[in-house]
């Protein structure tokens, strides 16, 4: 009975002092918060309460467990002392990568902050994201291998893999080759400024927005709301469309097929009054100009920009319904018109009669003089 209150005592002694250490870091963080509101990483800090809890609790269990005396305790010591172990590596790598995580989001939303330039932020962001990700994956290993060598078993083991280390790093760089070029382009994606989070991009044909860059493959977000997934060696072995370098504003085209009756003049001057009350057209410029013409009509492009490709997009619908609308409505006989009166001279298909040269009439079933 004794033992069962000693190690009674020692578990909720224990939790107790890691409750109050770790309540007193958060007290500290978010007082420093407070008085320091301009830098962010106090109160992203505060997130690692729950790693910083497993740490302590952890680590007061492995110094006070011998106070209980309780005896499955004492039969199983090693056992439990290795487990605890297992547990404050764990935890460590946790609260390893927890702080690494926010003083990077930190230094990331100070600078973003500061810039005014949304493209040099787009790509301090993605750089960001790879580096946390190479990060955790590295805390990762490094904490897995402290684990396996505190088993007797694997440190046997060390010696005799080692010999052969260089035989199996060339057997798995060549099986996963294709994960490394994945990972290698990953990186050339994140230095190198090929393409960013938050860059509009044109793939196999589809559109859409820079979701989420990882180490081995790339999200876009289309029109409609799909997501397509891609490796990130497409970026880096095929050409594709990034709308966002060098700027996200663009340039839209409209084509409208009318009649060759169409007052162009009038057209122009009534899309440049439409754009003056369209919200997503952002006055960097516009144009209408006939680009083509055909024996059935012409062809009539209007150029419109916008801030990015979302408005170009919006700008052109509009544009297109309004001229449209307007030729309806103020023109009809400017709209396309497709022939299919009678020609002079022929003949209808049913039977009818023919103009001759001289403007007399004759039946087409004419044979002769006495016919009739």
């Amino acid at each position: 009975m004794e033992s069962l209150l000693r190690l009674a005592l020692v578990l909720g002694g224990s939790a107790l002092v890691t409750f109050a250490a770790g309540r007193g870091v958060d007290l500290f963080l978010r007082h420093a918060d407070a008085r320091h509101p301009e830098t962010p990483l106090w109160g992203l800090l505060r997130r690692c309460r729950t790693p910083l809890y497993v740490v302590l609790f952890t680590a007061l269990l492995r110094w006070t467990h011998r106070a209980s005396d309780w005896a499955p305790l004492r039969e199983h010591r090693a056992a439990v002392l290795h487990v605890l172990l297992l547990c404050l590596i764990g935890g460590g790598a946790w609260l390893a990568v927890r702080v690494a995580s926010a003083t990077v989001e930190s230094s990331y939303a100070r600078y973003a902050g500061r810039s005014r330039d949304p493209a040099r932020v787009r790509r301090v962001r993605t750089q960001v994201t790879l580096i946390m990700r190479v990060v955790a994956v590295a805390v990762g290993v490094i904490a897995t291998a402290i684990a396996l060598v505190t088993f007797p078993s694997f440190r046997a083991l060390g010696t005799s893999l080692l010999a052969s280390a260089g035989i199996i790093g060339i057997v798995a760089g060549v099986a996963a080759q294709s994960t490394l070029g994945n990972l290698f382009a990953g990186f050339q994606i994140a230095f190198g400024d090929m393409v960013r989070i938050g860059d509009t991009v044109v793939v196999d044909g589809e559109w859409g927005l820079v979701e989420e860059v990882t180490l081995t493959f790339l999200t876009v977000r289309t029109w409609d709301e799909r997501r397509v997934t891609l490796p990130v060696s497409y970026f880096t072995s095929r050409p594709f469309e990034n709308w966002s370098r060098g700027g996200s504003e663009m340039t839209g085209t409209v084509f409208v097929h009318c009649d060759h009756s169409t007052p162009v003049a009038l057209m122009r001057a009534h899309l440049r009054d439409f754009l003056e009350t369209c919200p997503t057209w952002d006055r960097r410029g516009w144009d209408l100009a006939v680009t083509e013409t055909s024996p059935t009509g012409i062809t009539v492009r209007a150029l419109v920009t916008a801030k990015d490709a979302d408005d170009v997009w919006s700008t052109r619908c509009a544009v297109r319904e309004e001229l449209v609308a307007w030729l309806s409505r103020e023109h009809p006989d400017a709209l396309p018109r497709i022939a299919t009166a009678q020609a002079p001279g022929t003949s209808p298909a049913g039977g009818g009669r023919l103009v001759e040269s001289d403007g007399a009439t004759a039946s087409p079933h004419r044979d002769g003089p006495d016919s009739g």
